[in-house]
C-alpha cells in the first residue's frame, strides 16, 4: 500500500505540475496590453459575446426608429439606414428572412461574419482566447479533478480490503485512505481550477479593458451601451425587453425554414458553451453581471447574449440562441 501511495503522489504531482505549466504557457501568447475597446460592439462581445452585440444592435435600431419589433416578434424596417457593418448584418439578415421573426433575424445576425469578426479582432489584440485553443487543457483539468473524486471512494475501499486482509488492526503505518488523501485534495482543486481558468473566453487584458470602458462611458444611456453592458436587463423599452427575452429562449432550431445568405463555417465563437453562458461575462467581472463569455458568453458565448459569458460554458451556444439577460 504505500508503494501505491507513492504512485499515487507522483502520478497527480506530475499531472498537476504539468497542468499548471500549461495553464500558464497559454495565457502568455496574449500580447499584454491589448488596447482599449474600439466601439460598443466590442464591449457587448467582451461582455455577453455574440448574443448580446445582436441584442445591442436591435435595441439601439429599435430606439431611434429604424425597425419597428411588434407582437408576436415580427420585425420590420422603417428606415433602412445602417452606421456600421453591424447594422448593415442586421439588414441585410432581415431582408433575406421569411417572415422577419425576431427570433430568425437575432439568430443569424449572432452567425454573421461581421458580428464573428469583432471576436476575431478582440482575440487578434489579446482580448480574448479563441474558441477551442485551450479546449485540450479545458479537458486535461476537469479530467484530473474527475479521476481524483473518484479516487476517493476507491482509496476507502482499498482501505477496508487491506484491513480484512490483515485479519486485524494494521500496526506498520496510516490507513491508505490517510496517506492519499492530502494528494487527492490537491489533484481535485488543481484540476477543476485549472480547468475552469482554461476554459474563460476573455483574459486578463480584456477584463482590464472591459472595466475601463465602463468607467470611461459610466454617463452614458444610449440603447446600446446599456445592453452592452447589462444584457437584456438593460434594454431601455419594457415591450422590447419582452420581446427580445422570448426570443433568446427559442431553441436555435427553429429558424422557420431560413438558411443564412452566407457559410456557416465561420460562426464559430461561442460554439459550445452551455445555455446562457456566451462568451466571457461571467469571467470578466462586469457589471451587469452574465448575458455567453465567457465567461454574458456568447454566451458565445461567452458574461455571453449567450448567458452568463463567453468565454465559453456544454450543450448550447451563444451563437445558438442564448440569452443574454
Amino acid at each position: 500500500m504505500v508503494l501505491l501511495a507513492v504512485f499515487v503522489y507522483l502520478a497527480i504531482g506530475a499531472s498537476s505540475a504539468a497542468l499548471i505549466v500549461r495553464a500558464s504557457a497559454s495565457r502568455t501568447r496574449h500580447p499584454a496590453g491589448g488596447g482599449q475597446i474600439q466601439h460598443v460592439y466590442e464591449a457587448a462581445f467582451l461582455g455577453g459575446g455574440p448574443a448580446r452585440v445582436a441584442d445591442a444592435a436591435l435595441a439601439a435600431m429599435h430606439a431611434d426608429g429604424r425597425l419597428v419589433i411588434g407582437g408576436p416578434g415580427i420585425v420590420s424596417v422603417r428606415q433602412a439606414l445602417a452606421h456600421d457593418p453591424v447594422e448593415r448584418a442586421v439588414f441585410e439578415q432581415l431582408a433575406a428572412a421569411p417572415t422577419g421573426a425576431l427570433h430568425t433575424l437575432r439568430l443569424a445576425v449572432m452567425r454573421h461574419p461581421a458580428v464573428q469578426e469583432i471576436g476575431d479582432g478582440l482575440a487578434a489584440r489579446g482580448l480574448m482566447t479563441p474558441p477551442g485553443q485551450n479546449r485540450g487543457l479545458t479537458v486535461w483539468g476537469y479530467t484530473q479533478g474527475f479521476l481524483c473524486v473518484m479516487g476517493l471512494p476507491l482509496s476507502f475501499g482499498l482501505t477496508i480490503f487491506s484491513f480484512i486482509q490483515s485479519d486485524g488492526p494494521v500496526d506498520f503505518g496510516p490507513p491508505f485512505i490517510l496517506m492519499v488523501l492530502p494528494a487527492l485534495i490537491m489533484g481535485i482543486v488543481i484540476g477543476f481550477m485549472m480547468g475552469g481558468r482554461a476554459r474563460r473566453r476573455i483574459t486578463t487584458a480584456g477584463r482590464h479593458a472591459l472595466r475601463s470602458y465602463l468607467v470611461q462611458y459610466a454617463q452614458v444611456y444610449s440603447a446600446a451601451h446599456l445592453v452592452a453592458v447589462h444584457g437584456l436587463r438593460g434594454v431601455p423599452d419594457p415591450a422590447l425587453q419582452a420581446q427580445l427575452t422570448t426570443a433568446a429562449r427559442i431553441p436555435a432550431g427553429r429558424t422557420d425554414g431560413y438558411s443564412p445568405s452566407y457559410t456557416d463555417a465561420a460562426a464559430v465563437w461561442c460554439a459550445g458553451s452551455s445555455p446562457g453562458s456566451g462568451c466571457g461575462s461571467s469571467s470578466c467581472g462586469a457589471s451587469g453581471g452574465s448575458s455567453c463569455g465567457g465567461s454574458s458568453g456568447g454566451s458565445s458565448c461567452g458574461g455571453s447574449s449567450g448567458g452568463s459569458s463567453c468565454g465559453g460554458s456544454s450543450g448550447g451556444s451563444s451563437c445558438g440562441g442564448g440569452s443574454s439577460s
